[in-house]
């Protein structure tokens, strides 16, 4: 049996508790650093890599697991991207300092004396909304909702690291990834594409309750997490299937996990055709029955999916921004339609399914891999990534 280390590498961002100009922290932010508002309180945030991180000491329901991958998300990058303010991108739940990285999987390498569900060698997977269970919002089944929410990699320490420590109650066992990959190591790559394609399952599949097979579904952004939308639109049966996204790379990867078209709108504006236009034209006029949100760009992105709604449709928001954008509501009325608002991935089966799906072959989210660094290289992989060219770029500590 080999020793678990004291010590290990991790990435760890930091940042100075400076709350904007007009923003005032409440007393409780201002106690525990703990906030709701990321990108109004958080100033010139910084990642460092340190050497000698104290491995987690693991308690009676938690396991240890060896970090085998870790994808950085584009809420990773926004975290440490700042504005012209110096404030951090991120709107959403923080605490800082915090090791980051959400998106994951490893090899359980200890196990806690209350953990029935685990053993040491399993391979898993983890959820990052660290919901609580007994809050009334957990008790109403709404766990990404949960009003003791903690966020690996956002306010506990996460998987950009050697090693993590996780409740194992929020563990997905793997080791069925091994029927359609045989190598070791493109489980665990798959394994940590489970995170986001929970995101994009939850969005459409929970929140928006689905579609009928041969549906129009189009995904507005290109990111993982659109790519993630697009392969399980695919797979669930959807006849035509659109992306916008401005990356030509991500355009082609879209294509390669099922998308039918994928446009570029800077370029079709640039030839007065607009975004909704185009979703007219390749619906034949009839609009779209379900539309994904994954760009974060809801001044953008919201006058374009009003314009090409179908009778019933369905609007998935999944994008982070903070920013306030018009809403023409005639056209939801008119319409019959709806917007749902989306955020994590936990409850309702969602990882057991992504997992069976992966497992099946239905949907292989390893092609949307397009870099590979040691966690020693992390902040060279994020300035490869602010370019926006990759889509998916994994951490192998």
């Amino acid at each position: 049996m080999v020793e678990t280390p004291t010590k290990m590498m991790a990435a760890l961002l930091e940042a100075e508790w400076k709350p904007r100009p007009g923003y005032r922290a409440s007393d409780v932010e201002e106690r525990t650093h703990r906030t709701y508002f990321g990108g109004r309180v958080w100033y010139r945030p910084k990642v460092k890599i340190v050497e000698d991180y104290p491995v987690p000491k693991i308690g009676s329901k938690e396991v240890l697991v060896k970090v085998k991958a870790c994808g950085i998300c584009g809420s990773d990058l926004h975290m440490i991207e700042t504005d012209k303010d110096g404030y951090m991108l991120y709107p959403g739940l923080t605490r800082l300092p915090v090791i980051i990285g959400h998106e994951f999987s490893g090899q359980v390498v200890e196990v806690g004396s209350d953990v029935k569900s685990l053993k040491s060698g399993d391979m898993v997977t983890a959820e990052e909304m660290w919901w609580c269970g007994e809050c009334d919002a957990c008790r109403t089944d709404n766990l990404n909702q949960c009003m003791q929410l903690e966020e690996m990699g956002f306010t506990r320490d996460g998987a950009h690291a050697e090693y993590i420590a996780v409740n194992h109650k929020y563990c997905w066992k793997i080791n069925d990834l091994q029927n359609i990959y045989k190598a070791e190591d493109d489980v665990y790559e798959a394994g940590a594409l489970t995170e986001p394609t929970c995101v994009a399952y939850n969005a459409m599949f929970v929140r928006a309750g689905g579609f009928k097979p041969g549906a129009y579904v189009v995904i507005w952004g290109g990111g993982p997490i659109g790519l993630a939308a697009t392969a399980l639109a695919k797979a669930a049966g959807a006849s035509k299937i659109i992306v916008f996204e401005v990356g030509r790379e991500r355009r082609e990867l879209a294509k390669s996990v099922g998308a039918d078209h994928a446009f570029n709108p800077i370029e079709l504006e640039k030839n007065n055709i607009k975004p909704y236009e185009k979703v007219l034209d390749v619906t034949g006029g009839y609009g779209a029955d379900m539309l994904v949100e994954a760009a974060g760009a809801p001044e953008h992105t919201l006058p374009q999916m009003e314009k090409c709604l179908a009778i019933g449709a369905k609007i998935a928001w999944i994008g982070r921004a903070d920013k306030e954008a018009p809403i023409y509501v005639e056209l939801f009325q008119t319409h019959a339609a709806q917007l749902y608002g989306a955020q994590g991935h936990s409850g309702y089966g969602t990882f057991q399914n992504v997992i069976r799906l992966m497992a099946s072959g239905k949907i292989d989210m390893r092609k949307i891999v397009t870099g590979r660094y040691p966690l020693n290289k992390f902040n060279e992989a994020i300035e490869r990534l602010s370019k926006r060219i990759d889509a998916k770029i994994l951490i192998k500590p």
